[in-house]
């Protein structure tokens, strides 16, 4: 084994004792008194057993599949192949669920003690505390990810094709974890919010209502383990996808030594620069500013991640080591501005404060104008794509001039988005800060803690929020340059891009090349109307039986009656693994469908098609959702708690849990699904496509 592949090793290594020693400190911490306690344990009860649930539908359909890759992919001249690509498979899905797992495990562990620090009426210390337990899972992930890449990259002797098989299980289980979990959570959410706030009139997290418990078991399943399996995804994904095109790229690999392995490198650099940042975040003396804490320690990571890169694109990259270092730079540049451009439209600037105006006016206005929202937040992420891919392709493809400029730029696409993996670590860290506090603040109001407790966790749960939106917002960036690369790579595979030959087959004056765009530009929006519609059914299920036990059991809303919180959690938990199922065979079935049936160069407008409808609809769904959340948060933090405006504003809030949890998230790993699977399939798609058996 070489030196460079020990030291990636050790570094996943060091990334999961890290987040063991952080787990072992947080578990160490007290627990409050014993009604905390007793909340937080039917929080975590329920969030175990509906990914025990979860976990269980998706391993009977991964058994399946496994062995469909196994047999379907099976070729006598290369038996070990098809083996190979399943184990992969199997593997991918396990730790994609297994990131999923360990962050909803401390979240959920978590949740409580942070409340117990914020007793103590001091702001600093429950935001480090509520940022530590988020950095176990951001470790984890990292750790998780990149030692699963560097063993399959060392067992399977350097064949990248051979890896697609861990991309393709790390992805399915991704779209069941954001499917599952944002259908439960937001389920559980907007059914809560229509009857507790809207028709009830009580607080958000009052114990009086019966689907408390139901919310918070959603924050962890979906914001959580949901978020971890997906960013365990676009963290696997991204470094392969820019393995296996530079592996497909012959010119790159023969001039470039460690171009393969060089993405593993930047993520084994990224966990050291994401311990570095952890220090950072921390209130300065007197600040109240908790988001100013979180993005100091983002800065130290990523100014250390982009002197790593520098440093180890010289020592490995040798005549090449400025473009590659360039290139890689503008992923990390992408990923700050697509996360200022989220802070914008989702904290309280001037997008959410027209929102809340506008809910002066009813909730019609505040849906209009939060639609008006999303759809401008596009503009800024979408820009700051397109010139990260302009700069990162022209910088490799100018300074090597030749018959392969192209390929050398389509490389430097790739270390674009490679080098987002640099923030991976922090950025998912970040992240579970929102459900944790989020749970905190729900604990503290459910416990009654004192009104100093509630002080310190609203706007830790204000700020939580918009963690969330910006870490989305991450994640749809990287997943839209990671579908690039995965495109570049399926044309490579396929022979739509021949070496010196161009891409004429994918020309649009192709009639197959149409009607595969128009069905890849389709996709998502038929997807996402699975996803709303699902949420829609589990909210209405909430609805009806917190509104059956207001009536029916006495003395609920007097304090004296005990709601049955368990029903909310068992109806949440069978309407989502109910639904999950048809949102993911379409994902899997619609590349494949129009594979065989109408081609390869269907197949590849359907992939285009995908990534230029997907990114948008993502981005609109997430950062308008986002901001109708904190639209209805800046009106409550500014004491409008019961007013008719406040009302109209839960009922944006309603429309935007869907998108934004739900709906928008799940879109991530629909684009990566249909290009890790057509890539997978494409040597069977390739004989046995029906234009070429008909020989048109």
């Amino acid at each position: 084994m070489e030196t460079v592949e020990i030291l990636v090793g050790l570094a996943a290594l060091l990334a999961l004792g890290y987040a063991g020693a952080q787990s072992m400190l947080i578990l160490r911490a007290p627990e409050g008194d014993e009604t905390m306690r007793k909340i937080s344990s039917a929080v975590r009860e329920g969030a175990e057993a509906f990914l025990k649930r979860e976990y269980t539908t998706v391993a009977v359909v991964g058994a399946v599949l496994a062995v469909l890759i196994a047999v379907g992919l099976y070729t006598p001249s290369d038996y070990a192949f098809s083996l190979h690509l399943a184990l992969g498979f199997v593997v991918g899905a396990g730790g994609s669920a297994l990131a999923g797992y360990v962050g909803m495990y401390i979240s959920v562990r978590a949740n409580v003690r942070t409340a117990q620090v914020a007793k103590g009426g001091k702001l600093d210390p429950a935001v480090r505390f509520a940022f530590q337990g988020g950095s176990v899972t951001g470790l984890s992930v990292a750790g998780f990810a990149l030692l699963g890449l560097i063993t399959f990259y060392v067992g399977f002797a350097g064949n990248i094709l051979e890896m697609t098989g861990f991309i393709f299980g790390a992805s399915l289980m991704s779209l069941f974890a954001r499917v599952g979990g944002g259908i439960y959570t937001k389920g559980a959410d907007v059914g809560a919010d229509l009857v507790g706030k809207v028709e009830a009139g009580i607080p958000e997290d009052d114990p009086r209502n019966p689907a408390v418990i139901a919310d918070n078991v959603g924050d962890n399943v979906g914001d959580c383990a949901g978020m971890a399996a997906d960013l365990f995804e676009t963290y696997v994904v991204t470094a392969v996808s820019t393995m296996l095109l530079a592996y497909l790229l012959s010119a790159v690999t023969s001039k470039i030594q460690d171009a393969v392995i060089f993405p593993l490198v930047i993520g084994a650099w990224a966990i050291v620069a994401t311990i570095v940042g952890f220090p950072f975040v921390r209130l300065s003396e007197g600040s109240t500013k908790i988001m100013n804490a979180l993005y100091k320690g983002m800065f130290a990571t990523t100014g250390a991640g982009i002197a790593g890169i520098a440093v180890l694109s010289y020592l490995l990259m040798g005549s090449e080591w400025m473009p590659v270092f360039v290139a890689s730079t503008m992923g990390l540049i992408v990923m700050v501005v697509i996360i200022f451009s989220t802070d914008y439209y989702t904290g309280t600037y001037r997008p959410v404060k027209a929102i809340a105006k506008a809910a002066q006016s009813g909730p019609g206005p505040v849906v209009i104008e939060g639609m008006a929202v999303g759809l401008e937040s596009t503009l800024i992420p979408g820009l700051a794509i397109v010139a990260g891919t302009l700069v990162s392709f022209g910088v490799m493809y100018l300074s090597n001039p030749g018959p392969h400029a192209t390929d050398f730029g389509l490389y430097g696409i790739g270390l674009a988005a490679a080098s987002m993996l640099s923030a991976t670590g922090m950025i998912i860290s970040i992240d579970a800060f929102g459900p944790i506090t989020d749970n905190a603040g729900g604990i503290a109001e459910m416990a009654n803690l004192p009104k100093e407790a509630r002080e310190i966790t609203d706007p830790m749960d204000a700020v939580g929020n918009t963690t969330k939106a910006v870490t989305k917002g991450y994640a749809v960036g990287s997943a839209a340059l990671a579908a690039l690369v995965l495109f570049s790579a399926y044309t490579q595979a396929s022979g739509l891009c021949p070496p010196l030959g161009g891409c004429t087959q994918l020309a649009v004056n192709n009639p197959a090349v149409v009607v595969g765009l128009i069905i890849g530009a389709m996709l998502p929006f038929f997807f996402t109307a699975f996803l709303m519609r699902a949420v829609g059914t589990a909210a209405q299920s909430v609805v009806q039986e917190v509104r059956r036990q207001f009536k029916t059991i006495k003395g609920i809303m007097e304090g004296t009656g005990k709601p049955e919180y368990g029903t909310c959690v068992d109806i949440v938990t069978q309407t989502a693994i109910h639904e999950l199922m048809p949102p993911a065979v379409i994902a899997v079935v619609a590349p494949l469908a129009v594979g065989f049936l109408l081609g390869p160069v269907a197949l590849g407008g359907l992939l285009i098609g995908v990534i230029l409808s997907g990114l948008p609809l993502a981005i609109f769904m997430t950062t308008g959702g986002g901001a109708w959340d904190n639209g209805k948060k800046f009106i409550e933090l500014g004491g409008g708690k019961k007013s008719d405006a406040h009302k109209a504003a839960v009922v944006g809030d309603t429309v935007g849990d869907a998108t934004k949890d739900t709906a928008g998230p799940a879109i991530n790993p629909l684009i990566k699904v249909v290009n890790t699977i057509s890539i997978l399939f494409i040597t069977v798609i390739l004989e046995y496509n029906l234009p070429h058996l008909l020989h048109l």
